[in-house]
């Protein structure tokens, strides 16, 4: 499944890996995705590449957004 809009990630988040967006969860990603020398950033970069890594993070922070709301 190729995720590119954030109702595709968030599906695949809460419904397919059955992960709660809890404002910890999202905080805690956001921090580590943020983290060029975080390990699991660095190998997700090499993987899917820098573009991706933005997006993801700026659904992560859409996520965070909605919370607010």
């Amino acid at each position: 499944m190729e995720l590119t809009t954030y109702e595709d990630w968030k599906h695949c988040i809460t419904e397919l890996c059955n992960i709660a967006l809890t404002p910890e969860y999202i905080e805690s990603r956001i921090a580590d995705l943020n983290d060029v020398n975080n390990y699991q950033t660095q190998k997700f970069t090499s993987i899917w590449g820098e573009a991706h890594l933005k997006r993801t993070i700026g659904w992560f922070e859409q996520a965070r957004q909605e919370l607010k709301s």
